[in-house]
C-alpha cells in the first residue's frame, strides 16, 4: 500500500469500518450484530430458550472460524495446549506428580449448549454443555501411585472421554466501550460428568517391561472410574483455562448488547462509575 503512514492508516481503519469491525486503543470490536447471533431480552419469559439458541449460534460460527479469534486464539478443533503441570495428594486414589506438554485437544468442535441461563442480579452465566467424544493427545511425565500401581516414566499419553457434560459457570463484570456495554469474562469453573474414559500411557515403566506396561494400562482401563478420578483435576484445569481464554477473547470482540437486547450498562448495574475502556 502507498502513501503516507497517516494515509495508510485511514485507509486500513475505513475498511474494519465497512465491515462492522472498530478498533480503540488497539482492541477490535464488532459495531453491527453478526447474523448468526441471535437477540434476545432477559425479561422475555423465553429468555433461557432465546439465549441457548444465540449462543449456539455464536459458537458453531466460532467453530467455522471468525478471523479475529482465531488470530488470538489459534483453531478450536483442534486445540492446542502447551504444558499442563498438576499434582494430587494425600488420595485413597492416587499420590501423583506429572507434567504434561504439547497437548493436541480434539473434540471440542461438537460442543452442544443445551442449555444457557444468564443471572439476572450480576449477568453471569450457568451454561450445560455436552460433547460427544473429547480426546486429548500428548507427551508426560509422570511421578508417583494410582491405586495401588507406582508410577515413574514418560512419554505419549492419550485421553478419549465419551459423553462428556459439563455444568460451566462464569463469573463476568460488565464494561463500556465505543458506547457498548461488554462482558468482562472473570473466572469459570466446571464440574463434570462422565460416560467413559479410555486412556492409554506408554514407556509407564521408563521401557523396562512392555508387557507389564500392557497389563497396567488395560488395568486403568477396566478399573476406569477410579482413574479418572485421578486425571479429574488435569481434565478440569485443561477445560477451565481453556474456557475463560476462549470466552475473554470471544466477549472481548462482540458487545454484550448483541446478545441480551436489554442488559444495563455498567453504572446502571453497580450503582457506581466504572472505567470506560473507550
Amino acid at each position: 500500500m502507498v502513501g503516507t503512514p497517516n494515509t495508510r492508516i485511514l485507509v486500513i481503519g475505513l475498511v474494519y469500518v465497512c465491515v462492522g469491525l472498530v478498533y480503540v486503543e488497539g482492541l477490535a470490536y464488532y459495531t453491527e450484530k453478526p447474523a448468526y447471533i441471535e437477540s434476545c431480552r432477559i425479561k422475555e419469559p423465553d429468555f433461557t430458550n432465546c439465549s441457548t439458541r444465540s449462543i449456539q449460534g455464536f459458537l458453531n460460527a466460532v467453530i467455522k472460524g471468525i478471523p479475529e479469534i482465531e488470530e488470538s486464539f489459534g483453531p478450536l478443533d483442534p486445540m492446542k495446549q502447551d504444558q499442563l503441570t498438576f499434582k494430587q495428594e494425600d488420595s485413597d486414589v492416587a499420590s501423583i506428580s506429572a507434567n504434561l506438554t504439547n497437548l493436541i485437544v480434539r473434540g471440542l468442535g461438537k460442543m452442544v449448549i443445551k442449555e444457557s441461563k444468564v443471572n439476572k442480579k450480576d449477568f453471569s452465566w450457568a451454561d450445560k454443555i455436552y460433547i460427544p467424544r473429547l480426546r486429548m493427545n500428548g507427551t508426560y511425565k509422570m511421578l508417583g501411585r494410582i491405586l495401588i500401581i507406582p508410577l515413574h516414566g514418560s512419554g505419549n499419553i492419550f485421553i478419549e472421554i465419551d459423553d462428556l457434560d459439563i455444568l460451566m459457570n462464569a463469573k463476568t463484570r460488565l464494561y463500556e466501550k465505543g458506547g457498548y456495554t461488554f462482558y468482562n469474562v472473570t473466572a469459570v469453573t466446571v464440574k463434570l460428568e462422565v460416560g467413559r474414559v479410555r486412556t492409554y500411557l506408554d514407556n509407564l515403566f521408563n521401557g523396562h517391561s512392555k508387557e507389564v506396561e500392557r497389563s497396567t494400562n488395560e488395568f486403568f482401563n477396566e478399573n476406569w472410574q477410579d482413574f479418572y478420578e485421578t486425571l479429574r483435576p488435569l481434565i478440569v484445569e485443561t477445560l477451565e483455562r481453556t474456557l475463560l481464554d476462549l470466552l475473554k477473547k470471544m466477549f472481548n470482540l462482540i458487545p454484550a448488547n448483541f446478545f441480551v437486547e436489554d442488559i444495563p450498562n455498567s453504572l446502571v448495574l453497580y450503582g457506581r462509575k466504572t472505567q470506560l475502556i473507550a
